[in-house]
């Protein structure tokens, strides 16, 4: 059936095997496909659009095993009903009679005499979250969604951004009833040490959580999301109401909401402990009655908060409080006519903090020394050069806060003693060994490459082993391993040479270096390599083939892409790659669903600290190039959400010790694959126990969940962490970066830069540099110039 927007159909078993944009360019079906499930070997048909889990007074029962009744009411009405043991009626309304909406109606009766307890109900929405098995990547951006998700109590709502972030969306809005959470179920392919390049691919599906959604006895430390049951009286029913209604963008979405009767709030996610913290709420047509912020073990620590009304816009109120304690905070708002809607945001101990402890971690914790088991080198120990990023994050810290010659000293040991004997056969840069049974991957140089030339960014008296200008010749050196194709003798090295990774990052601080150092025969073949990718890239812009890596789509390849092609000043390509980064940076209520869309290292929808944080810096910056806020605004949501891998002061999660890291995230709630991982942080290594490719990957179950972090944090030292933006918006002030409290006629702003830091004022006027690096915590800024 359809109206004039959309067109559904619905399949004789009770699922949705169609939701199609009429209008739609490239006619996406927005429901996962189960003649796609089956060409492809996945058996998951159990889990489509519409399926439900569902259990009754302790028994479970899969709707896969029922057969309902399909009713067609009309033209553009149709009712799927479920019998339920003769227990309970479920019975989905699908209503197409108002134009541009899908109105979905769940509703669930009693049929027997006696009360019932419903422990769990979790109804599949099982949209197009799928990275597909396809060469052709324009597949994955065209037909495949990322979903972000905004729950609350009565105001919850989920975007379905199509990857290319052009040709629209699918927006879901709670009328009625209350959505506890949202959980996943992850089903992949990996084949990567068949030597397949790319090799992975799978889906994410999608359930609402109306009731429970864990096993009976299960406990987590999350307090902030309910894991309530259900209790229905003899013939008592519950109902839940959505709207599905496209839309264009991040603030049609938003506005779609509006005009469906949500309120709006707008809130800083991330905050630094007795700082300001500064939140809006537009009423929309609902009266401010009770704020409330509740953080602590268990969310026991709880503190009303006050506000203020908009004398020029009713309904429109402002929040500022200075938290007094670590860790996240529900802030829950009560309407006068006894709706609630909330966020999450984020408190956290100065950043330069959080930064120093990880490193003295790093140095007192992981370093093996020369009687190691591994001498020389930190743990976790691994083949792949990601888990050199904490090495490189140790050189950073010290190249830009206090200088530690023994920190310094430590990773020189490591870079000479194991990293070049591991990785070059002989410690010979020319020839690699194969790490990997019968290869090697490019990708492992690039941070070894980084590590060089940040050992040589130190002066001779701190190094001990060798002169600054030896470390920048390695780095060259192994640079051009990693970027020069003529250098390997098989295709995967080849292939592999000529894809972009993290090196955008420091490319130009080698060639500026190698310049500085008069190495010409060095900067010379770097810089042409450094011109054929980008300008190849750039010409080749629309095919989008950077966006696959050994993924067959990835934020691991048009995140540098986009990055690099801002760095050579390509706008086109730039323009081009940095859409699908806006489609991949979350927006939420909860800070931690703000971060950019990956799934592979957590089997959910997670912030994953590494190729996150590559994400926010590259989104960084083609801001730079394009002077385009949204970028700003996307890098900085996504930073706040990768900061929470290093915050040791979460109170609902499991605890880290100070100055440890988690590489992963799980956002989703339930956890499908592994309950145990639900809203908690965690490293890949965890499913080792699971066996598979992951037991291949990992030595065992128990290495710390960091092996991977370190590099994101250096990319964030080199970029966002250096400025701080006042953004001036007619009467509206806010702060990226910071936060600000008004003085008079001035306008404090504080950073949370770690260290040096710029100031920036954004203006209607454009964007004007206040301050070059300083070291001073606040500027202050004269509203009247």
């Amino acid at each position: 059936m359809e109206n004039n927007k959309l067109r559904l159909n619905i399949h004789p078993s009770g699922y949705v095997d169609e939701l199609v944009i009429k209008d739609d360019p490239y006619k996406m079906n927005w429901v996962i496909d189960k003649q796609y499930l089956r060409e492809n070997g996945y058996e998951e048909s159990d889990k489509l659009f519409g399926e439900f889990t569902i259990t009754i007074n302790g028994k479970k029962i899969d709707s896969s095993s029922l057969i309902p009744e399909i009713l067609q009411e009309s033209e553009t009405k149709i009712n799927v009903i479920y019998n339920v043991l003769q227990q309970v009626k479920l019975t989905y309304i699908y209503d197409l009679s108002i134009e541009n909406q899908l109105i979905w109606e769940i509703k669930l009766e009693n049929l027997s005499s006696d009360n019932i307890i419903i422990d769990n109900l979790g109804v599949w929405l099982s949209l197009s979250y799928v990275m597909f098995r396809d060469k052709n990547v324009k597949k994955n951006i065209h037909e495949s969604a990322a979903v972000y998700s905004s729950i609350s109590k009565d105001f919850t709502k989920i975007n379905a951004v199509r990857r290319d972030n052009e040709t629209g969306n699918l927006g879901i809005y709670q009328l009625n009833g209350q959505t506890l959470s949202v959980g996943t179920y992850a089903a992949y392919n990996n084949l990567f040490f068949e030597n397949v390049s790319p090799s992975l691919d799978g889906m994410l599906f999608h359930q609402l959580i109306l009731a429970g959604g864990y096993d009976k006895n299960f406990k987590n430390n999350d307090w902030i999301y309910s894991k309530k049951s259900l209790t229905l009286k003899a013939g008592e029913n519950s109902a839940w109401q959505y709207v599905i209604q496209p839309n264009k963008s991040k603030s049609d979405f938003y506005e779609t909401a509006k005009n469906i009767g949500h309120p709006l709030v707008d809130f800083d996610p991330l905050n630094i402990i007795h700082q300001p913290s500064h939140i809006v709420v537009n009423g929309n047509n609902h009266s401010l009655k009770k704020v409330s912020a509740q953080t602590g073990k268990d969310g026991k620590k709880i503190t009303l908060l006050d506000w203020q009304e908009s004398n020029s816009e009713p309904q429109k109120y402002h929040i500022m409080f200075k938290p007094n304690y670590l860790g996240e905070h529900k802030i829950t708002f009560e309407f006068s006519d006894g709706t609630q809607d909330m966020i999450v945001l984020n408190v956290m101990s100065r950043l330069n903090e959080v930064i120093d402890k990880r490193v003295d971690y790093i140095s007192k914790e992981l370093y093996q020394g020369e009687n190691g088991e591994v001498p020389y080198a930190f743990t976790p120990i691994s083949n792949q050069g990601e888990s050199l990023g904490k090495l490189n994050l140790v050189l950073k810290k010290n190249l830009m806060g206090t200088l530690s010659i023994k920190q310094v000293q430590q990773v020189e040991e490591s870079a000479v003693y194991y990293v070049r004997p591991k990785w070059f056969n002989q410690g010979d840069f020319t020839c690699p060994n194969n790490l990997y049974g019968d290869f090697y991957r490019c990708m492992d140089f690039e941070y070894i490459a980084h590590l060089f030339l940040l050992l040589s960014e130190f002066d001779d008296q701190t190094l001990q082993l060798n002169t600054s200008e030896t470390y920048l010749k390695w780095a060259a050196d192994v640079f051009m391993l990693r970027i020069n194709p003529d250098l390997h003798k098989t295709s995967r090295g080849k292939e592999e040479a000529q894809m972009l990774g993290v090196y955008f990052l420091y490319i130009q601080r080698l060639l500026e270096k190698l310049s500085q150092h008069n190495m010409k025969d060095y900067y010379k073949k770097i810089n042409q390599l450094w011109k054929q990718v980008t300008q190849k890239l750039n010409e080749e812009r629309n095919s989008y083939q950077a966006a696959i890596t050994e993924h067959y789509y990835d934020n691991a390849g048009f995140g540098p892409t986009a990055g690099a092609l801002s760095e050579a000043g390509f706008m086109e390509g730039a323009s081009s790659y940095g859409q699908l980064l806006l489609a991949n940076i979350g927006y939420s209520n909860d800070f931690r669903s703000q971060n950019p869309d990956r799934w592979w290292e957590a089997l959910t929808y997670m912030i994953h600290s590494l190729w996150g944080g590559v994400t926010a810096a590259s989104t960084f910056k083609v801001y730079e190039a394009l002077q385009d806020i949204d970028y700003l605004r996307a890098s900085y949501r996504s930073t706040a959400a990768i900061m929470y891998c290093y915050d040791t002061n979460s109170v609902t999660t499991e605890p880290l010790r100070e100055g440890m890291a988690a590489s992963t995230y799980a956002v989703a709630g339930p956890h499908l694959n592994r309950p145990d991982l639900s809203r908690n942080r965690f490293g890949q290594s965890t499913f080792y126990s699971d066996g598979g490719i992951f037991a291949k990957l990992f030595n065992s179950a128990n290495e710390t969940p960091d092996w991977d972090m370190g590099e994101e944090l250096v990319a964030y030292l080199d970029g966002i962490a250096q400025k701080t933006y006042l953004i001036m918006d007619g009467a509206e002030v806010s702060v990226i970066n910071g936060t600000y409290e008004k003085i008079g006629d001035q306008i404090r702003v504080i950073s949370f830069a770690p260290y040096e830091k710029e100031f920036w004022l954004i203006s209607q006027k454009g964007t004007k540099k206040l301050t070059d690096l300083i070291n001073d915590e606040s500027y202050l800024f004269s509203i009247n110039g």
